[in-house]
């Protein structure tokens, strides 16, 4: 699995609307400049995000995007799959896009055998990450402590 750019604004996106309380409207341009993510992008991916049910959005001169799940019920695998397609780094080890490989037999492949240890990795973090923990993490590292060897993530 590589993160596109597409993918990583899809979450840096998340975190500004994760951020803010879920009953306030926030405006694609705050997004935008907080983020640094060109506008119009920006609103393509907001539109995957609405069409998933994460978010929603509201048209007019107080329009703009919230979220309508909970932060901590949206799993970061489900985001990235939403924007990417399969975590698996190759499709004979997917489990919801499956595809034959390639090689003689699948069964004795060592390539595909490790793949599958990288695909379960994969999973196992983003499954259990969602937008509220990757909000706290964004919050955390934004403050600096005097010391930095004190900081500890």
């Amino acid at each position: 699995m590589k993160l596109s750019l597409r993918g990583e604004y899809a979450l840096r996106a998340l975190i500004v609307l994760g951020q803010s309380d879920r009953k306030s409207i926030v405006r694609i341009q705050t997004i935008s400049d907080e983020q640094n993510i060109p506008r119009r992008f920006l609103s393509q991916i907001l539109n995957e995000l609405r069409a998933a049910g994460i978010i929603e959005s509201r048209l007019g001169a107080a329009g703009g995007y919230r979220m309508i799940k909970a932060p901590d019920q949206v799993s970061l695998a489900s985001i990235i799959r939403h924007i990417e397609g399969p975590l698996a780094p190759v499709s004979c080890v997917s489990e919801r896009f499956y595809a034959p490989c390639t090689c003689p037999d699948e069964t004795k492949c060592a390539l595909r055998s490790i793949m599958k240890e990288v695909r379960e990795a994969i999973v196992g973090i983003l499954e259990t990450v969602t937008v509220a923990d990757l909000c706290a993490r964004a919050k955390k590292l934004e403050v600096v402590p005097a010391n930095p060897l004190d900081y500890v993530i």
